[in-house]
C-alpha cells in the first residue's frame, strides 16, 4: 500500500516536472567583434570603419520572463582615430590629428525577445532582439598633434586657438555610456545559439578622441560594435530521484 502511494506520489511529481520547461534562468555567452569610432575626426556619419579594433564581449544572461531578460555585459576593446586615413575634406590630411585608447567596458542591459522565445527555445529559426542599458567605460586615452601644420591653418585662428583650448583640457579615463542595439540569435542546439550584434554607445563627453575645440565642438562622441559569438543556456536538472521497486 504504501509503495503504491509513493510510486503515484513519484509519478505526478514526475509528470509534473516534465510539464515545466527544462530551460534554466541563466545564459552566457562570448562575441568577438570590433568597435567603431564615431567622432570628429573622420568625415563619416557611420564611424571610422578605417580605424577599426578588435573587441571581446562577454555576457550572462538572467531570464526573466518570456520576453525580458538581465545581462550584465564585459566588452573589452580599443578605440582609434586618425584624421590622416581621409583624403577629403583637404584639411584632414593636414590637420592629422590622431588618437588610440583602450576600452573596458561593463553594462548592465534589458534584453527582449520579440518572439517571446527565453523560456522554450525552439530547435530552429532566428529569435530577433533589441537590447538598452546603461555603462560605464574606462579609457586610457594618447592624443597626438604631432603632425598638424600650423602653418596651413595660420589664417584661421579658430583651429590653433582650439588646440591650445585642447590641450589644457584633461581627457576623461572613464565615461557613463548608454549601449543600445538589435541582435539575432539562431539555435544550433538545444543549448547552443549562435548570435550576431550591432549596437551603439551614446556618450556625453566630445573628448572621447581628445580633441574638440580644435574640431567640432558642438558633435558628441561616440563609438559603435559589430559582434559575432555563441550563447550556452543551461538546463535544469532534476532535483527529485524516486526509488525503483
Amino acid at each position: 500500500m504504501a509503495k503504491g502511494v509513493l510510486l503515484c506520489l513519484c509519478s505526478g511529481i514526475h509528470l509534473l516536472a516534465a510539464s515545466q520547461s527544462t530551460f534554466s534562468k541563466f545564459e552566457i555567452g562570448i562575441n568577438a567583434g570590433v568597435f567603431v569610432y564615431q567622432g570628429d575626426l573622420t568625415p563619416s556619419p557611420f564611424g571610422s570603419y578605417n580605424t577599426l579594433k578588435p573587441e571581446l564581449n562577454f555576457f550572462l544572461n538572467r531570464i526573466i520572463s518570456p520576453v525580458f531578460s538581465f545581462r550584465t555585459n564585459l566588452a573589452v576593446g580599443g578605440l582609434k582615430g586618425d584624421d590622416a586615413k581621409y583624403s577629403a575634406p583637404k584639411y584632414r590630411q593636414q590637420r592629422n590629428f590622431n588618437f588610440n585608447s583602450p576600452a573596458f567596458e561593463v553594462s548592465e542591459l534589458l534584453v527582449a525577445d520579440l518572439f517571446k522565445n527565453n523560456m522554450s527555445r525552439p530547435s530552429s529559426g532566428l529569435s530577433p532582439y533589441l537590447f538598452a542599458g546603461l555603462g560605464l567605460s574606462l579609457l586610457n586615452i594618447k592624443r597626438d598633434w604631432s603632425r598638424f601644420n600650423a602653418e596651413y591653418f595660420s589664417s584661421e585662428s579658430g583651429t590653433l586657438s582650439g588646440l591650445v583650448a585642447d590641450q589644457q583640457h584633461p581627457v576623461p579615463t572613464m565615461i557613463p555610456v548608454l549601449p543600445m542595439g538589435i541582435g539575432i540569435r539562431y539555435p544550433l542546439s538545444s543549448r547552443i545559439s549562435i548570435n550576431a550584434e550591432t549596437s551603439y554607445r551614446f556618450t556625453f563627453t566630445d573628448y572621447l578622441d581628445g580633441f574638440s575645440k580644435a574640431a567640432n565642438d558642438s558633435r558628441r562622441d561616440s563609438y559603435l560594435a559589430h559582434t559575432i559569438g555563441l550563447i550556452y543556456q543551461f538546463r535544469n536538472n532534476s532535483w527529485i530521484k524516486c526509488p525503483s521497486f
